[in-house]
């Protein structure tokens, strides 16, 4: 009797889940710090480790049920699945914040953002700065998707990564 292969979308909806409880959490903890309206480089590094550590155990937990095999096609839907599931928690998480619990979001972002803008760009007009809050404002909903094509991207380079490493075949014969 054959034993049932395991399939790779239950482990990256478990671990997927499970990685998007802690961006949900490290996102309510830059919330409490007021840090959580700026885009920190360090803030992105230590979500890329959190996606890579959780697609390199669904992946590793996954070659363990399937009898220590791994294709690299089978690392690649997990990681994949385990960023696209963690990411529609984190947006999700993300339109309640900035909708719901903190309505005026935006202008409070923008607001921290101005002294930049004005440094970078000292011609600004007071009128030129509105326009571009209000073009902001008009093409906010777009993060959601890019956020998902651009995390579904490091999912599949981590997942490339990841199945090379753990990578091996079943015997030919």
């Amino acid at each position: 009797m054959e034993q049932q292969q395991p399939k790779t979308g239950k482990f990256a909806l478990n671990y997927g889940l499970l990685l998007g409880v802690v961006f949900v959490v490290f996102g309510v903890m830059l919330y409490t710090q007021k840090m959580h309206y700026e885009m920190n480089p360090a803030v992105m590094v230590v979500s890329v480790l959190l996606t890579l550590a959780a697609a390199f155990l669904a992946t590793n937990a996954f070659k363990k049920a399937n009898g220590g095999f791994l294709t690299l096609g089978e690392a690649l839907k997990i990681a994949v699945g385990v960023a696209v599931v963690a990411t529609v928690i984190s947006l999700i998480y993300q339109y309640v914040l900035t909708h719901f619990i903190e309505p005026d979001y935006m202008d409070k972002a923008m607001e921290l953002a101005k002294p930049k803008a004005l440094e970078r760009n000292p011609n600004m007009t007071e009128e030129q700065w509105q326009q571009g809050v209000e073009m902001q404002k008009k093409l906010a909903w777009i993060q959601y998707p890019i956020g998902l094509i651009i995390n579904s991207i490091i999912g599949l380079v981590v997942g490339l990564v990841v199945g090379l490493i753990l990578k091996k075949s079943k015997p030919e014969y």
